[in-house]
């Protein structure tokens, strides 16, 4: 069987973003979204190959917690090239993982095409500002750029808590303690809530999973500091539904109220197959503003679509004006056909710049 590092060679020479392997099946790689056999491997992997494969990648806590959970998130850093972050779990009483690759070096903004009012946003000291949009639309890269931008601008203390840690960032002008769940804090909840007296300027959330996250990042950005977290929704609007249903009767009133003061903004972003091969990211931002604070403590979220028309100088924008911009520039073709995936060396240079956020 080939090994992971023959098959992370040619995931590189091709440009792919995902490496597949289970048992049954020879192993595949994802490009622009689509999956194929990888090229020369034919042959099926066996159960022995793959328990084989796994034990040499993965610490002997990992595969323990593999044989006892059935499951297991990892990463680690691939011959000083690439973050590999990857899963390993159980199917039909088999081995079986998926592997992404990610750049040592963060994507800057000009890269991923991040709008101009996304710079503005992190000019703000204390907030919730959140990035959605489906699995492997780029979360985690976007949410890496920003805090590259202010690591590299800011004198802050910035903390991170993620499961597992993708992007390793360096102090520059800031300090960032990354905290992997499971290794440096039990849970995202605890790391969160010894956030409070770790001195934070900034808090990076990988993923607000559950009631108590959710409620403790709010909290946080309530009282004096910079939240960024991502959640998994179809839109900007449907992020702010997704956290006010997480509360039932009384409660849900209160945290309208705490989330409309606190809310900076909701960046929402989907990867378009770029012209000639490679993706390219649609962005919709949402920017909280008097009339947004409003609709979310009177319970009219429905109106929020209305807002991103309506609030470009403000530098909220419209995922169709951003796709508009992009068949423009003739990048894309097929704004509607959205990949599930994301390789950050597969992004075009942006054409959502400040010229997409012209009234």
């Amino acid at each position: 069987m080939i090994s992971l590092d023959d098959a992370l060679n040619q995931l590189v020479s091709v440009s792919g973003s995902d490496l597949l392997m289970s048992c049954g099946s020879p192993p595949r790689i994802r490009k622009d979204g689509r999956l194929e056999v990888m090229e020369g491997e034919s042959q099926t992997i066996t159960p022995s190959e793959m328990a084989k494969l796994l034990r040499a990648v993965l610490q002997p806590d990992e595969w323990e917690e593999l044989q006892e959970r059935r499951q297991v998130d990892f990463a680690f850093t691939w011959r000083e090239r690439a973050r590999i972050r990857g899963n390993a779990y159980f199917q039909r009483n088999s081995l079986a993982a998926a592997f992404r690759m990610l750049p040592l070096e963060i994507p800057g903004f000009d890269l991923l095409g991040l709008p101009e009012s996304v710079h503005r946003l992190l000019e703000r000291r204390h907030g919730l500002i959140l990035v959605t949009g489906p699995t492997g639309s780029g979360k985690s890269t976007t949410q890496a750029a920003m805090l590259d931008h202010l690591n590299k601008t800011k004198q802050y203390h910035i903390i991170t808590i993620e499961d597992p840690i993708e992007y390793v960032h360096k102090h520059r002008l800031s300090v960032i303690d990354q905290r992997q769940v499971g290794e440096d804090t039990l849970t995202f909840a605890e790391g969160l809530r010894s956030a409070f007296r770790e001195d934070p300027d900034v808090v990076l959330i990988g993923e607000m999973r559950d009631l108590e996250t959710i409620s403790t990042a709010l909290t946080i950005a309530e009282t004096g500091h910079l939240v960024l977290a991502t959640l998994h929704t179809n839109d900007a609007a449907q992020a702010i539904n997704r956290i006010l249903d997480s509360y039932v009767g009384s409660e849900q009133q209160q945290i309208r109220i705490q989330l409309s003061s606190c809310l900076i903004a909701v960046i929402y972003q989907q990867l378009i197959p770029a012209v000639g091969g490679g993706r390219v990211a649609a962005f919709e931002v949402l920017v909280a503003n008097v009339a947004v604070r409003s609709m979310i403590k009177e319970g009219r979220t429905d109106q929020l679509r209305s807002i991103l028309q309506t609030g470009l100088r403000e530098g909220s924008q419209t995922l169709e004006r951003s796709l508009s911009h992009l068949l423009r520039a003739g990048v894309v073709t097929e704004p509607d056909a959205v990949s599930r995936s994301l390789h950050p060396t597969e992004i075009r240079a942006g054409t959502n710049g400040p010229e997409g956020l012209t009234p």
